[in-house]
């Protein structure tokens, strides 16, 4: 039973519901009632709802906090406010897509001017491949995400109270253990990079597909330490109210950097163009996060 006295650890038990509910529900759907696709789609959606509920009955039975009808009344100043932060994920996520679409249609038309992958039985594995790596960062991503999002209600709480010297402190061990997260990745896509394709179901498919499955983990993540202390840097300088730093520095590595460098060096280079175009926007978009970081550690001096 989640006890609701206001422990943090209990609000997540309550979130945790919903995804052992989908672990669960997810096989019944599929398998037992042999509902395929739709199965899964419909216990994501159970799950979901479920989630809904147990969170309500969490903040319904806080004894820390009482939600009644007037704070159902809408305060033009906090909504504003929450639009600006809301906003900034947004566009986050839009560039994100973007920047995804060029990639693959980079893949595409390269890949049919391959010498290879022109072949029609050869045809869908630069996309194939490229998507299980993406896989991988985004099982990366989501571990940064995660701790740069943890630190969201400290940096708020602390901001709040001018605590400006426990914001800096927090922000360095952010970085710090964003990077060894990135550091632990990148020693698995350069050195077990076959390991990783196995888990993902391609130990049995052409020598063509292994071959480029490797250089495409090898190259597109090279550059992934830097990519995970940039995404933690998005968030952290969101989670100050600097919204605006946050989403053009989000906008530029997706949008400015992601999108111009997938469609421009495939043009010079072919499919290894757009391999490289991940690792060469993380490494511009890590020299703007520098000056950003530095910038953030003198006005928390100054505070």
């Amino acid at each position: 039973m989640i006890r609701a006295d206001g422990n943090p650890k209990f609000a997540m038990a309550s979130t945790l519901v919903g995804a052992v509910a989908n672990i669960i529900l997810d096989p019944v759907f599929i398998f037992v009632f042999k509902w395929g696709m739709m199965g899964a789609a419909v216990a994501t959606v159970f799950s979901q709802i479920i989630t809904a509920i147990s969170a309500i009955w969490y903040i319904f039975r806080m004894k820390t906090i009482k939600p009644s009808l007037e704070d159902l009344k809408i305060n033009q100043k906090i909504c504003g406010r929450t639009l600006l932060l809301g906003i900034t994920s947004f566009l986050s996520q839009i560039s994100l897509v973007a920047a995804m679409a060029a990639i693959n249609n980079m893949l595409r038309k390269y890949g049919a001017l391959d010498e290879i992958f022109g072949q029609p039985q050869y045809a869908q594995i630069p996309m194939a491949v490229v998507g299980i790596v993406m896989k991988f960062f985004q099982i990366v991503i989501s571990i940064v995400v995660g701790m740069a999002a943890g630190c969201i209600p400290v940096v708020g709480y602390n901001i709040g109270a001018g605590n400006s010297s426990r914001v800096k402190e927090l922000f360095t061990k952010l970085l710090i253990g964003e990077a060894l997260v990135g550091a632990v990745a990148l020693i698995l896509v350069e050195i077990f990079p076959k390991q990783l394709i196995s888990v993902f179901g391609a130990a049995n498919e052409s020598s063509y597909y292994t071959a480029f499955a490797l250089k495409a983990f090898r190259i597109y993540l090279c550059m992934i330490v830097m990519a995970c202390v940039n995404k933690a840097c998005f968030i952290f300088l969101q989670a100050m109210g600097k919204a605006a730093e946050s989403t053009v520095l989000s906008m530029i590595r997706e949008v400015v950097f992601g999108v111009g460098f997938a469609i421009v060096l495939p043009v010079f280079w072919g499919l290894d163009g757009v391999l490289f175009s991940m690792p060469v926007s993380d490494i511009l978009t890590f020299i703007i996060t520098v000056i950003l970081v530095a910038r953030t550690y003198k006005e928390l001096n100054n505070r």
